[in-house]
């Protein structure tokens, strides 16, 4: 019941169940793990409450799992359409073991919508519960109807209450993101607080339900174990993430093109191993090649081009001596923050030449020296130049 800030559907990662709005909807196979779970587990105390439904305690254990399925789909739909509103693109919805998330484009966000889209979810559990109580209310049901109606009250009344929970990744945490993030101007903050507002949660529930029975020689129920398991595992997982990702967002003004890069030069294919020895008689700088287009292709490896013989120089060219970047692995000098390393990300290799307003070669930026900035620990350079395999 998250919300993921971050293409197209994959069958790799479960099943597409269709669009709705416009939103892609996945089923994870995760999901059928929950199922069995839900089965398995609520199956036998719901025949031994109602022994005339017979094995078909089980299928109704099932509808059970489905319903939980659709109250998490109306969950998620909730943030999705609120998103729209303030005209965030949703890239799909995927329903999985541990209920589901909204996976978002990229979106400029502010506190007061940041709770209206996370606060959405819950709103819609709210309103399902509160259609569940008015049938029950005011149909005369039984058997298989009344049992189902009353799960589906209750399992909405539930998830509206447990996601309103102040921490991440729970909508809720939302509410101490933007609580900080509005008194401290960092969203950043806002999120570390939040990942840590959901640790504490975790704590909460261990304590409450598998120490305190223990304290008081009570035996935890096996069920109840497992799910205090399952969710508390969800929960601080996603919580650590939380911390990680605001740590880490804390710290993108040092990440810059124009700061990171080493002092490089640039030139044309056609150079040869005299040439760039002329440029870099000691490998300092470093020396991008550039093909016909001007564009960088490569970078010159001083180990091949020291074992160039001095009277083949001259007409050794400088592809000989080089290995090749990745396609497009060049950045304006003055890229920097998110935009660079989302940028980034789409690029293979592990060097990116830097260029001016004239496309000329200022840098070389290390993807090395991006980690670093990124997470303040030294990164141990490549001990070989990217391309060749040891």
């Amino acid at each position: 019941m998250t919300e993921i800030d971050t293409n197209t559907p994959s069958r790799r990662e479960g099943i597409p169940l269709g669009r709705i709005a416009g939103i892609p909807v996945i089923l994870a196979y995760s999901w059928f793990i929950i199922a069995a779970f839900t089965v398995i587990v609520y199956g036998p105390a719901l025949l031994e409450r109602n022994r005339a439904l017979g094995s078909a305690a089980y299928w109704v254990a099932f509808a059970y799992a489905v319903l939980l399925l659709i109250s998490v789909l109306v969950h998620e739909l909730a943030h999705a359409l609120t998103a729209k509103l303030y005209g965030w693109p949703t890239r799909k919805i995927v329903l999985n073991l541990w209920g589901g998330h909204t996976q978002f484009e990229n979106f400029t966000a502010t506190p007061g919508r940041s709770v209206l889209v996370a606060l959405a979810g819950p709103a819609a559990n709210f309103v399902l519960a509160g259609g569940a109580w008015l049938v029950l209310a005011s149909a005369d049901l039984a058997g298989v109807a009344d049992i189902l109606t009353n799960i589906f009250m209750w399992a909405n009344l539930l998830i509206g209450i447990f996601n309103v929970l102040p921490g991440l990744p729970l909508d809720g945490g939302r509410l101490v993101e933007s609580a900080v993030w509005k008194a401290t101007g960092s969203q950043a903050k806002g999120t570390v607080a939040a990942g840590w507002a959901g640790r504490i949660i975790v704590v909460v529930l261990g304590f409450w339900f598998l120490l305190r029975p223990l304290l008081n020689g009570e035996t935890p129920d096996f069920s109840m174990l497992m799910i205090t398991v399952l969710v508390g595992s969800f929960l601080w997982m996603g919580a650590s993430a939380s911390i990680q990702q605001g740590t880490l967002r804390s710290r993108l003004h040092l990440v810059s093109a124009a700061a990171l890069a080493v002092p490089a030069v640039g030139v044309p294919g056609t150079a040869t191993a005299a040439d760039i020895l002329r440029l870099s008689p000691a490998g300092t700088p470093p020396v991008v090649v550039c093909g016909p287009d001007g564009r960088p292709q490569g970078v010159v490896d001083p180990g091949a081009l020291a074992a160039v013989p001095a009277a083949a120089a001259w007409s050794t060219p400088a592809s000989a001596v080089s290995y090749a970047l990745g396609a497009g692995a060049y950045v304006p000098e003055w890229s920097k923050g998110q935009e660079l390393i989302q940028y980034l990300a789409q690029l293979e290799g592990r060097e990116y030449a830097v260029v001016d307003h004239a496309g000329r070669v200022t840098g070389l930026l290390g993807q090395n020296a991006v980690v670093a900035a990124m997470t303040g620990k030294a990164i141990r350079p490549n001990r070989y130049p990217q391309g060749q395999n040891r």
